[in-house]
């Protein structure tokens, strides 16, 4: 099987050996009925042919362009306490992939962790979810996680994030690329979240803030970065982030953009003795954390283990082997656009239904 860190270096162009040539040309040729597929439904979306679905409280959507990680995660979360904290009672609803038969997916396992006061319902038939979540939760908004592509339920505000390091997913369709729909769809969305602005420089920021404004202009850009806050362990200890500070260090993670998170530890001063990036959604079953286990006797030097908080729900142990092992906990600073999102935020109030 080939590897997360195999499939992108194929997929930007670092192989360059004429096997990966022959693979990036047979993942294009692949793309393309994907592609086709994907315009034809969203065309029956747009003129009515397939049915969108209302409901009774307002809807947000926050989902991605692209497949793997964005920070969604730590945004989701940001919303559901705005919102908790203009004493609105709110719930996420996702459609729960990777989780297996009757349990939680990572991310909800995380949302739970971060979120324990707001109900978070997994089902593929996300319209039913939120109809349950208004007659018995007596729910009064509602959050989408992972939902710009389900167009079956009507969302009052659509919010899509991009990753600064990865915004557009090297620029194709699935599975030559990264993209789950071509980038001019960005034109549905009304609020556009920049994230991961701090591993990008300043250039490379203006470029895609310029490239957010062609494809999506009369979108609210936010811009977005993830802040470490603490160590967490599985038991619920913490411990000041500072403590990974020149510190011969493993770094494992299972997540859609593993380089971001390196780059993350790397600039905390951390000292990486290696890393291991698993594919997203691992599920740190026993025959993984053997692998993991043996990875961490091969560094004698070593003397910490960080991965993310989504992996460390699943990991659920305070050590790696013989290592202590912490999640590196993020929250979001909004850096830019934070009063007109905001204000996109205060429409959505008014249209809560009374008690």
């Amino acid at each position: 099987m080939i590897s997360p860190q195999l499939y992108q270096e194929i997929l930007d162009g670092r192989r360059f050996n004429p096997l990966a040539v022959v693979a990036r040309c047979g993942l294009r040729l692949a793309s393309i009925p994907y592609g086709l597929v994907v315009d034809q439904r969203n065309r029956q979306f747009d003129n009515g042919r397939r049915e969108v679905h209302r409901v009774d409280v307002p809807v947000i959507s926050v989902g991605n362009l692209t497949v793997g990680g964005t920070g969604k995660t730590p945004f989701v979360a940001w919303l559901a306490r705005w919102f908790r904290n203009e004493a609105v009672r709110v719930s996420l609803i996702s459609r729960g992939y990777g989780a297996a038969d009757g349990q939680r997916n990572d991310e909800a396992k995380e949302l739970e962790a971060r979120l324990p006061d707001v109900p978070h319902l997994q089902n593929a038939d996300r319209v039913a979810a939120a109809r349950i979540a208004i007659e018995e939760l007596e729910t009064q908004l509602i959050i989408l996680d992972d939902a710009f592509q389900h167009r079956r339920i009507h969302r009052d505000l659509d919010i899509v994030l991009l990753d600064a390091t990865q915004p557009f997913g090297f620029g194709y369709l699935l599975p030559r690329g990264l993209l789950r729909e071509p980038a001019h769809q960005l034109k549905r969305a009304q609020v556009v979240a920049i994230t991961r602005c701090d591993l990008v420089d300043e250039a490379a920021l203006a470029k895609l803030r310029a490239k957010v404004k062609q494809l999506a202009p009369q979108a609210t850009c936010v811009e977005v970065a993830q802040q470490p806050t603490q160590l967490l362990s599985a038991s619920g200890s913490t411990a000041a982030v500072e403590v990974l500070s020149g510190k011969p260090t493993l770094a494992c993670c299972g997540i859609g953009n593993p380089r971001a998170f390196f780059t993350t530890l790397e600039q905390q001063g951390v000292s990486l003795v290696d890393t291991r990036a698993l594919p997203d959604h691992c599920p740190f079953d026993r025959a993984i954390m053997q692998q993991l286990t043996t990875w961490v006797s091969e560094h004698p030097s070593a003397q910490l283990a960080v991965c993310t908080h989504k992996d460390l729900v699943k990991i659920a142990s305070d050590r790696l082997g013989r290592l202590p092992l912490y999640a590196l906990q993020m929250d979001l600073c909004i850096t830019a656009g934070l009063a007109e999102l905001e204000t996109r935020l205060r429409e959505l109030l008014v249209r809560i239904p009374p008690e």
